[in-house]
């Protein structure tokens, strides 16, 4: 495949992914960089790694710039404080050819998108219940109050 047809393939995946996909997108492109940073430093390509590191800083920083502080509450404020520290440690990691760092942030990483996944799945379960008469799931509205809703 040509990467003229690869590079198309990819936009038409980001312009129809749904934002949980979105969401999903980016961990693993983050966590995917920081996998082969690891590589790159064991092998002392340190162009390489510094470009990988650069680019999982830029999803984290996505991904924080998503945060929705008025809605998110709380959680959004603890996001906020995880990813200014996962952005500082990759710092270190790279500034320090720490693998370490590498190795802990890939783990926070790791362990953000499969609670989202599962949150994701449950939702989607929940909604699928409510088409088949259940209870639906009550969502919290912006304001606090609750409704019920049929979709994300």
């Amino acid at each position: 495949m040509s990467a003229a047809y690869f590079n198309q393939y990819l936009a038409n995946q980001v312009n129809t992914a749904s934002p949980e996909e979105l969401m999903m997108m980016l961990y693993n492109g983050a966590i995917r960089f920081l996998t082969e940073a690891e590589c790159a430093m064991k092998e002392g390509h340190v162009a390489r790694r510094c470009e990988l590191i650069g680019k999982s800083i830029s999803i984290i920083n996505e991904l924080d710039g998503t945060l929705n502080h008025d809605i998110g509450g709380q959680i959004a404020t603890n996001l906020d404080a995880l990813y200014t520290h996962m952005n500082r440690e990759l710092l270190l990691a790279n500034l320090k050819d720490d693998s370490a760092r590498l190795t802990q942030v890939k783990q926070l990483l790791i362990g953000l998108r499969d609670t989202w996944m599962q949150a994701i799945e449950q939702v989607h379960a929940e909604l699928v219940a409510g088409g088949n008469g259940k209870k639906r799931p009550v969502l919290e509205d912006a304001d606090g109050s609750q409704s019920r809703s049929a979709s994300l």
